[in-house]
């Protein structure tokens, strides 16, 4: 998944996600930047615009951004008490990814909240990781020893996970299925000659 794809879709919805500015100074002209109706931006107002924007706005150093608070610390302390119950897919919305939008406020903030950023989102993967690789495995062979699909069973547990995550569940849970299949069939057994 790379989000420097111009052509990604999950690029593009993290992209998308809004995160909040406050302006240094007063930007004449600029009030639909926001999506207000006030014709220019006042100093210190907050407005909420997606990511691609506000690195303009960053960069030019018209604002500041406001950390978002799906990477505030409560979500971090949550994470490191227990990983496994945050429901990364509801801290972004809109069928982004956590990692993703994570990665991309890591490029506009830099220096040692990035570094701080990159190890909480690292931290969180690796402790998540065994888990959605469990449940992955987990749901392959409950379908393949009832002879029923589970195919509706994962999805309250995927439900919680963040793109990223829901991508590597799928995958695990058809390279355990297709193993199975692979062993069942006999195909590992050595031929006569």
């Amino acid at each position: 998944m790379d989000f420097n794809d111009y052509y990604s879709i999950d690029a593009i919805l993290a992209e998308n996600q809004k995160v909040q500015c406050k302006f240094k100074q007063k930007i004449p002209n600029m009030g639909h930047l926001g999506g207000g109706t006030e014709r220019d931006i006042t100093q210190n107002a907050k407005l909420q615009m997606p990511v691609w924007l506000s690195y303009i706005i960053l960069y030019s150093g018209w604002a500041d951004l406001v950390f978002p608070a799906p990477f505030a610390q409560r979500v971090h302390n949550a994470l490191k008490a227990e990983p496994r119950s945050v429901r990364l897919s509801g801290l972004v919305g809109a069928g982004a990814s956590w990692y993703m939008l994570g990665r991309m406020l890591m490029d506009i903030i830099q220096g040692s909240r990035a570094k701080e950023l990159s190890e909480m989102m690292t931290e969180a993967f690796t402790a998540r990781l065994m888990e959605v690789v469990d449940q992955a495995y987990h749901f392959a062979n409950v379908g393949s020893m009832t002879g029923v699909s589970a195919a509706g069973t994962p999805q309250a547990f995927r439900e919680g996970l963040d793109n990223t995550e829901r991508e590597l569940f799928l995958l695990a849970r058809n390279s355990e299925k297709a193993s199975k299949e692979w062993y069942d069939g006999g195909n590992h057994r050595a031929k006569p000659i």
